[in-house]
Formats: structure tokens, sequence, C-alpha cells
């Protein structure tokens, strides 16, 4: 049997469970305790550890135990609580989750997939930040629209200008990135190479999606959440959906599909037959979401750049 190792990660504390052998062991969410904790699974003979995805927490551990040789996965809490319930455990401490992030792993079997090294962690904290002040300076410019009294436009007017700065302080670091990749220099061109696909859509699949080129088209429209799942028992069929995968690069991709269906004929050709035949226009869009990113897979693939034909 594997020993698969599941771990729950608070700020201060990471509690890991041992399915094979049931033991369980704490250690503390800093150096000393990742180097011990490190030490331990591997004279243990780890073959998977598993940490729920917990809002940034997890970063130090997933370096360290990773920098450590040990395959590593951080899994989506969502599917943890629903296998756990799943199972009736209505319980929830440390030590329990851990046990059922260890057993959901054991049972499901996830591929493990090459974890963003670093580059690709500051390139992803770049542009997460970047989307943080956009939406900061959406809520101002909203603010300016309802503010009625001069001081308060003063004040919204110089704080908007902070954060015009910030931004393109930011675009100018993202810049600085792709210029020492040559890599990511070559890849940024293909994919903008394609009309629709801008520097910040491109920039996200580097940074979220590494595994770009790697995949046949099946995998990377899984792990965009863009494979549709069929929900069907006996005679009845109900709507296909799509979701989980990796949100930010779907957010990234609708966008820069909605531009390109005005002005790449060829996805825009694609999307019209759908709507002709009488699919919704969301269902449209999302198939074109599909092609669009099965054709920037076989672009980086092949290292050939858009062509219209």
């Amino acid at each position: 049997m594997d020993v698969v190792v599941g771990i729950d990660v608070s700020k201060d504390r990471l509690d890991a469970h041992v399915l094979s052998s049931g033991e369980s062991f704490a250690v503390a969410n800093d150096d000393e305790g990742l180097d011990g904790l490190a030490a331990r699974l591997l004279s243990l003979k780890a073959e998977i550890v598993a940490l729920e995805a917990t809002g940034g927490y997890e970063r130090l551990a997933v370096a360290a135990l990773s920098a450590a040789g040990l395959a590593v996965i951080v899994i989506n809490p969502a599917q943890v609580r629903s296998y756990a319930n799943a199972l009736g455990k209505r319980a929830k401490t440390d030590p329990i989750d851990a046990q059922v992030i260890a057993a959901f792993v054991a049972a499901t079997k996830p591929e493990i997939r090459p974890l963003p090294d670093e580059k690709n962690q500051a390139l992803g904290a770049l542009l997460s930040r970047r989307r943080q002040i956009i939406a900061m300076i959406a809520a101002e410019e909203s603010r300016m629209r309802m503010a009625l009294a001069k001081e308060a436009q003063k004040s919204i007017r110089r704080l908007l200008g902070a954060l015009r700065r910030e931004l393109d302080s930011l675009d100018a670091d993202l810049d600085d990135h792709i210029r020492k990749s040559p890599v990511w220099r070559v890849r940024e061109a293909l994919l903008t190479s394609v009309p629709g696909v801008g520097r910040v859509t491109a920039r996200t699949l580097l940074a979220e999606m590494p595994e770009l080129g790697s995949l046949d088209r099946r995998q990377v429209a899984s792990l965009a959440g863009l494979a549709p799942w069929t929900r069907q028992s006996g005679k009845w069929k109900g709507k296909s959906f799509i979701g989980g995968g990796r949100a930010t690069v779907r957010s990234v991709l609708f966008m820069a599909t909605l531009v390109a269906c005005r002005h790449n004929p060829a996805l825009k050709a694609f999307r019209d037959r759908l709507v002709a035949s009488g699919k919704s226009k969301i269902v449209a869009t999302v198939a074109a979401m599909r092609k669009l990113l099965t054709i920037l897979n076989a672009m980086i693939r092949d290292q050939k750049a858009w062509q219209n034909d």
C-alpha cells in the first residue's frame, strides 16, 4: 500500500496523518517544524503528501516538502469536505481533517502534476496583485460616480492616481520577469500572436498553467475547468456544466474569447455556427473558450505562431 500522508494546514500548525499506519502528529508551521516534518516523511518513505489549499498558509510547506524531494499535491478543500460528508464524517478537527485528506487522496488517486517553480509562483503573485489593484480602481471609480462632496471627490482622485501608478509599476515588474526568461518571451510572443489574446491572458497562462503544450486537448480543457460534465440518470438527462479546474485561467480565457469572437475570424465563425445551430450564446462562448485554449496548447506544443487563413 502506498504511504499517503494528509496534512491539515493552519497559520501556526501542520497536522499530519499517515494513512497506512494510522499515525498522527503535529509540527509548527515554520522553518524548523518543516525541516523536522520533511525528515520524518522521508524516513517513512511517503509516496504522496497532500495538503489543502488554504489561501496561502500552505505555500511554505509545499515549497519545503517539494524541495526535500517529496511528491506533493495541493487539493481543493471543497472536494475533501464533500468526500467527508459522503463518508458521514461530520466532526471537524485538525487531526480528523488530516485523516480525511489522506483518505480522499488514496480513494481518488488524483494525478500528481509538477508544482509551479519559484519563477512561476512569483509571476502568479504579481498577476494576483495586479487583479487586486484593478478591482480597487474599479471600486474607487464607482465611488467617484456616487460622491457628491468635492472633498470626497478630491480624496478619491488622489487614491485613484496612486493606484494607477502602482498598476504601472506592477506592469513594469511583469515586463521585467518576462524579459529575464527566454522561454517565457518566446511563449508570450506565440500566445499573443492570436487575435484576442493580450499580454495579461498570456502571462496568466504562463504562471497558472505551466503544463500548456504538454497535454492533449481533453487534459488541458479539464485542467482549466472547461470540460463539460454530464448529469444523467436513466432516461432523464440534464444540462451539462463546466466547473472546477483553475478558475483564474477560466476567467481570463472568458474575456479573451469575448474579444477574439469579435476580432478573430476563425473563432467568430466557430461561435456563430454554434449559435446558428440553436446553441445558446453562453454555451457557444464556452465552446469557443475551449477551442481557443486547445489552439493555444497546440501552438505552444508545436512552437508555431498564429497564422490567418
